[in-house]
């Protein structure tokens, strides 16, 4: 009787192990599980809410980098569209189809007398073109140009010698203000600093063109 008794308990008490070994087997799975599922709901998470990569912007960049712009206008050089090209006089000697002379002259700055800059004449001829190199800058402004023969075009090839009709059909492909004689054309910036681009002209055809830029 003892001994049944014993069994009894003996398979009751293994019973009562198999079912705890049982249930922390189910808890520390189902834990498993929710970590996973945590872990993958973590993971998918920063790709639904995250916004979509974006390359950064170099146009962005360039643009806002607040530098002179790329392309200069007609009257501010009517020699050089390019602006990396108009500040170096290798520019301006490759137009010129004659011989030509430099002059370099240093003049004190207008706003810093401290401060000693240069004057740049190119002659060829009775032609003459002179630029304002300020120290500071590094830039080469055309001031002044005087043009008397064709040893050097400007852009849209006009040039001394042309006719009145051909001068005004190029003329029209840049946004300037116009005026015309019978002696010349005067080409004038429509707004901002005053500066001028005159034809001059000789039984129809450009015998002489000055330019007038704006240097402060």
């Amino acid at each position: 009787m003892l001994h049944l008794i014993s069994l009894s308990l003996r398979h009751r008490y293994s019973l009562s192990v198999r079912l705890l070994v049982l249930l922390l087997l189910i808890t520390t799975t189902a834990g498993a599980c929710s970590t996973e599922g945590t872990h993958d709901e973590h993971s998918d998470e920063p790709q639904e809410r995250n916004p979509q990569h974006i390359e950064p912007d170099t146009m962005l960049a360039r643009r806002s980098t607040g530098g002179p712009a790329a392309t200069i206008d007609f009257l501010g050089n009517p020699f050089l569209s390019d602006y990396r090209q108009s500040k170096k006089l290798d520019a301006y000697f490759a137009r010129i189809s004659t011989d030509f002379t430099l002059d370099a002259d240093p003049v004190e700055n207008i706003h810093r007398p401290a401060i000693t800059d240069t004057i740049y004449t190119i002659r060829f001829g009775e032609s003459v073109i002179e630029l304002y190199a300020p120290t500071q800058t590094g830039d080469l402004l055309l001031q002044v140009a005087d043009i008397r023969n064709a040893g050097i075009a400007l852009r849209n090839n006009m040039k001394v010698g042309m006719s009145q009709p051909e001068l005004m059909t190029k003329l029209k492909n840049f946004d300037v203000r116009i005026l015309q004689t019978n002696s010349e054309i005067v080409a004038t910036s429509v707004e901002g600093a005053p500066i001028s681009l005159r034809f001059f002209l000789k039984n129809g055809k450009v015998n002489r063109i000055r330019y007038e830029g704006y240097v402060d």
